[in-house]
């Protein structure tokens, strides 16, 4: 297999895993946002689930330009871990799920980051620029779950995740490699 196939390969497979991760995220937040009474705090969360069923259309249609499906198994434990999160947060009180959330969002930014490399690999920069908004989209999620749970006397049992990189790194390995001449022709990257 050469290289550019199997990052294909690898491509589609954080597409499909980035699908339906966003669809458990995006029930979850529905169930987390509901569960709230402070009206700022809900909306901001409401909005997060809306940007996450946006990206999950975003990576569905990447998947069919790809001529690729999502798993069935991944969809159906998918909606099971999403709906079972966001029940718990109407009992779980406030800080478990914005810890579980943050930590969460920090790990979809280093995802969109590799799927980002692997497009550029397997021949496909017209994704990269869509990947990489996605990416920035979860670091400021991360940001705002961090600041919900910082200074709260749980992180003594439950450390802070180390802090995500300035969000205007997101773009800078792709744009300083070997890979810079395939992702600016045509693709901004600014």
């Amino acid at each position: 297999m050469t290289e550019k196939a199997l990052a294909l390969q690898k491509l589609i497979h954080q597409l499909q895993l980035a699908y339906s991760g966003e669809r458990a995220a995006a029930l979850a937040y529905r169930g987390h946002w509901r569960s709230l009474r402070d009206v700022e705090t809900r909306d901001r969360i409401r909005q997060i689930e809306e940007e996450e069923w946006h990206h999950r259309a975003l990576v569905g249609r990447m998947l069919k330009e790809l001529g690729k499906k999502p798993r069935l198994f991944r969809e159906l434990r998918a909606f099971l871990i999403g709906r079972v999160l966001g029940l718990l947060c109407h009992v779980s009180g406030r800080f478990l799920p914005m810890y579980g959330a943050g930590k969460l969002e920090r790990k979809n930014v280093k995802e969109y980051e590799v799927a980002a490399r692997h497009a550029v690999d397997s021949g496909h920069p017209e994704y990269v620029d869509c990947l990489l908004l996605m990416a920035e989209v979860e670091w400021d999620h991360e940001k705002f779950f961090r600041a919900q749970v910082e200074g709260h006397s749980w992180l003594s049992m439950f450390p802070l995740w180390p802090p995500l990189p300035p969000k205007e790194q997101i773009r800078t390995p792709l744009s300083s490699d070997k890979s810079a001449a395939i992702l600016t022709e045509g693709f901004s990257l600014t």
